[in-house]
C-alpha cells in the first residue's frame, strides 16, 4: 500500500486519532506546496532573464498555464493508481510551475499588498478549515451549490475579459471570496473522510484541493488589497 515516507509512529504513540494524523499529513503537504510556490515565484520575479523568457513570450506563458491544467487533470486521474512517489512528484511539479506563473503578481502589486493579502487569506483559511473540522452539519449540499458558484465565477470572468467592466469585476471578486471560503470548509470536511482508507496518496489529493482553495482565495483578495497599487 502507498505510504508517506515521512510518517512516524509518534503521533499514534501520543494517542492521536487516525483522522488527526491523516489531516496533519494533508496540511503538511499543503504548506510545503505553498512554500515551494512562493520560492519559485520569488526566484522567477527576481531574475530578469526568467521574467523576459516567460512574460515576454506569450506562447511560453500560456503554455505553462495549459500545462498546469493538464497536471491537475492528470493528478486527479492517477492519484489512486500511481505510486506514492509519482503522485508526490506530480503535486510538487504543479506547485513549482504555479510559482513560475504567479511571479507576475510581483510585477503588478507591491510587496505590502501581497503580504496583507497573504496573511488575511491565511486567517480566513484557518477559520474556515476549523469550521469544517468542528461543525456537525453535513456540508455536502453546500458543496454542490459552491461548485455551481465556481462555474459561474469562471464563466463571468471569461466574459469580462471582453467587457472590461469594473463593476462586474468587483461582483466576480466578491462572489469568488464567498465561493472559496465556502469550499475551504467543505473540502476540509470531505477530506477528513479519506482517513479511514489508509492511503497516503489521498493526503496528497486533499492537500492539492486545499492548496487550490488557498491560492485562489489569495489571488482574489489580492485584487482588493492591491487595487490601488497596480503597476500599469
Amino acid at each position: 500500500m502507498a505510504t508517506d515516507p515521512w510518517t512516524t509512529s509518534t503521533a499514534y504513540d501520543r494517542g492521536a486519532t487516525a483522522t488527526s494524523v491523516f489531516m496533519a499529513k494533508v496540511y503538511r503537504w499543503m504548506a510545503g506546496g505553498l512554500a515551494l510556490t512562493g520560492l519559485f515565484a520569488y526566484g522567477t520575479a527576481t531574475s530578469p532573464g526568467m521574467l523576459r523568457a516567460i512574460f515576454g513570450n506569450p506562447i511560453l506563458f500560456y503554455g505553462l498555464i495549459i500545462a498546469e491544467l493538464i497536471m491537475v487533470v492528470a493528478f486527479s486521474r492517477l492519484v489512486r493508481t500511481a505510486s506514492f512517489g509519482a503522485v508526490a512528484a506530480m503535486f510538487l511539479a504543479y506547485c513549482s510551475v504555479s510559482g513560475i506563473t504567479f511571479a507576475g503578481i510581483f510585477l503588478i502589486y507591491s510587496g505590502h499588498s501581497i503580504a496583507q493579502a497573504f496573511f488575511v487569506t491565511g486567517g480566513t483559511f484557518l477559520a474556515m478549515s476549523v469550521y469544517g473540522t468542528v461543525t456537525k452539519r453535513d456540508l455536502t449540499s453546500f458543496g454542490h451549490f459552491l461548485f455551481m458558484g465556481l462555474i459561474g465565477v469562471v464563466l463571468a470572468g471569461v466574459v469580462n475579459i471582453f467587457l472590461h467592466s469594473g463593476a462586474l469585476d468587483f461582483v466576480i471578486s466578491c462572489a469568488g471570496v464567498v465561493v472559496f471560503t465556502g469550499l475551504t470548509a467543505y473540502d476540509t470536511q470531505r477530506i477528513r473522510t479519506y482517513a479511514d482508507a489508509g492511503d497516503d496518496r489521498l493526503a496528497l489529493s486533499g492537500a492539492l484541493s486545499l492548496y487550490l482553495d488557498f491560492i485562489n482565495l489569495f489571488l482574489i483578495l489580492l485584487r482588493f488589497f492591491g487595487g490601488g497599487d497596480r503597476r500599469r
